[in-house]
């Protein structure tokens, strides 16, 4: 199969230890909704969440542990209703070398599932004949003896995306105001208070950075074009490392006050130039509703004045 053209639903499975939990998240962070240790028997009652995916773009990845004997028949028969009915589905089955497998456990001294024999070496060649069938039957097969989570999310992203995704994460450029506390989720923050306030124009004080007048406004004190400049340098430099250490989403905040004027416009054009050169771009306003609702409650309050 084409894997540039992906099931809306994969099952994933394979060794203990050999990173499932690790490979879940990384297709959650791929856009996967993702089912963890689902009963093989429950499979086919997926059918119409599957049909749900495909009207809606969405994939799902479905982890489930087949190490119960009385489970292989269920597995098996779910997968056979799954083909009798049409439903595009793969199997992705993770494998790993027995000295690394017996490492990891080694390190996190925890008790391997399967209780045959008196050794990890035993107790992971046992696993190994128990799954031997699953493991033929798979559509994709990874082995993680050499990878890192970061690795695993890039080979996963192109056998199941068609896409290199080793540079991809998203960009959040959230403005917000100071007196409003900082982002607690930001990853940078850019303090842009030492801007002229458009605050203190009375005309201007009513709008926000996304009205042209306050845009035109910030966007013309010459402090503004070389800060911008080099903050878009910065950032498209540095970025792309991020990607490559494994970060899923970077958010860096630009702060002014109130986190009405200044902030937005800077958050605004910002983001307008790194998408020029990353594809998952977006400007949130933090604070944004919050000054709103206090210029309307001003409002509110010279209106009653007035009558």
């Amino acid at each position: 199969m084409n894997p540039a053209v992906v099931p809306h639903l994969l099952i994933v499975t394979g060794l203990s230890g050999a990173g499932k939990t690790q490979a879940m998240k990384a297709l959650e962070d791929l856009g996967f909704f993702c089912i963890d240790n689902l009963p093989p028997a429950f499979l086919p009652q997926l059918t119409h969440l599957s049909e749900l995916a495909v009207d809606r773009g969405q994939r799902i990845a479905v982890a489930m542990d087949v190490r119960g004997r009385s489970m292989f028949a269920d597995l098996f028969a779910a997968l056979d209703q799954l083909q009798a009915e049409g439903v595009p589905h793969q199997i992705l089955f993770l494998d790993c070398a027995d000295d690394v497998l017996v490492r990891r456990y080694s390190e996190t001294r925890r008790r391997h599932p399967i209780s045959e024999g008196h050794s990890l070496y035993e107790q992971i060649e046992a696993e190994r004949r128990l799954l031997a069938e699953v493991r033929d039957r798979a559509d994709l097969l990874v082995d993680t003896s050499q990878m890192s989570a970061h690795a695993l999310k890039g080979r996963l992203g192109r056998i199941v995306l068609g896409r290199d995704v080793a540079d991809s994460l998203d960009v959040d450029v959230v403005s917000f105001g100071f007196k409003h506390g900082v982002p607690l989720d930001a990853d940078l923050l850019f303090d842009v208070r030492f801007l002229p306030n458009p605050y203190y124009d009375p005309a201007l004080r009513p709008l926000t950075g996304l009205d042209a007048p306050v845009a035109d406004y910030v966007m013309r004190q010459p402090e503004t074009a070389a800060y911008l400049g080099e903050l878009t340098t910065l950032l498209t430099r540095w970025v792309p490392l991020y990607a490559r250490s494994g970060k899923a989403r970077l958010t860096v905040g630009i702060g002014c006050t109130g986190g009405q004027h200044r902030s937005v416009t800077l958050a605004e054009e910002l983001a307008k130039r790194l998408k020029r050169e990353f594809e998952d771009v977006a400007a949130v306003h933090r604070d944004l509703p919050k000054a709103r609702a206090a210029l309307a409650a001003a409002a509110e309050r010279t209106h009653g004045q007035g009558n």
